[in-house]
């Protein structure tokens, strides 16, 4: 556990997300990783061994589209959660009949060793997390020395409309604060990251309703604010909420309501471990295999 926490997240509400967040992908998820997969042709490495975390939630679409680039990389997949892991095994189990059964490396349902992975691809999972220093700290430690990392999240001016409809009606929160690119930069590079490279973009996503636009939120996430509503609401509250995100959201020329969302890339290579000597020294066995082995390959 970091000691950096973001102070807006509620870790029992994020817990508990983890654990009821519906088993498949919202539409956004998977959008996010096509755009994601489209960045991979930049990556030259060819990775023979690569780490889905939260293969799910994240979109299986990429699950497909990463093993058909990389046949012959062996895959491992981590889900928070076993049913999410059931269901994944179950989408992408191969067909008895099929060829690719015998001949496809198969995927593992389990954490892999320290140090053995080339690459790991988190789709949509960091923003979601109560302790994301601590996150990254899991990443680095799943690559070995050379590997990379490539994720995405939401950025702060994620539906900024909403945020500021609550505010205006002196309502609590609407959402917990999201972190910025720029920070996330340098949190990658506090855990050990080097090269990290961050981008963003805003997607903005149109709805006919506002049940629609609940409806989408709901399969997105929750709000993991500290000061967010503290009691259930009733039916004239949501009632109420219909009304103004119908009377107050902006809305494209065809009139349906419009939401922003900002959406975070990153990519980061895992560093050469730099060790300081002084009188007192201790460097782990892992890190010492790496630097040597570094240092033979130089020449």
């Amino acid at each position: 556990m970091s000691a950096n926490r973001p102070p807006t997240v509620d870790p029992v509400a994020a817990e508990r997300w983890q654990r009821i967040a519906p088993a498949a992908a919202p539409w956004l998820h998977e959008e996010v990783a096509r755009r994601m997969l489209e960045r991979l042709q930049w990556i030259k490495l060819q990775p023979r061994a690569w780490l889905h975390w939260g293969a799910l939630r994240g979109g299986l679409q990429a699950q497909w589209a990463i093993a058909a680039a990389y046949p012959a990389a062996k895959c491992f997949v981590v889900e928070s959660q076993t049913e999410h892991a059931h269901v994944v095994m179950k989408i992408t189990a191969i067909p008895w009949w099929n060829p690719r059964r015998w001949l496809a490396p198969a995927v593992v349902f389990q954490a892999p060793q320290a140090a053995s992975m080339d690459m790991l691809w988190a789709n949509m999972a960091l923003h979601e997390s109560a302790d994301p220093q601590a996150l990254l700290v899991q990443w680095h430690q799943a690559l070995r020395v050379g590997g990379f990392v490539m994720f995405s999240c939401l950025g702060p001016d994620s539906a900024r409309e909403l945020r500021e409809i609550y505010q205006v009606l002196g309502w609590p929160p609407a959402s917990h604060q999201l972190t910025d690119m720029h920070d996330w930069g340098d949190m990658l590079v506090q855990t050990g990251f080097s090269e990290p490279v961050m981008d963003m973009e805003r997607i903005t996503l149109t709805y006919e309703t506002p049940e629609r636009l609940l409806q989408e939120l709901r399969e997105l996430g929750r709000n993991y604010h500290p000061e967010r509503f503290g009691a259930l609401r009733g039916r004239g509250w949501k009632k109420q909420l219909l009304q103004v995100l119908a009377q107050r959201l902006p809305r494209q020329a065809d009139g349906r309501l419009a939401l922003t969302f900002e959406v975070i890339y990153g990519h980061a290579l895992k560093a050469q471990p730099k060790v300081r000597v002084s009188a007192r020294s201790a460097v782990s066995e892992q890190d010492m295999r790496a630097m040597l082995q570094g240092a033979r390959s130089r020449p």
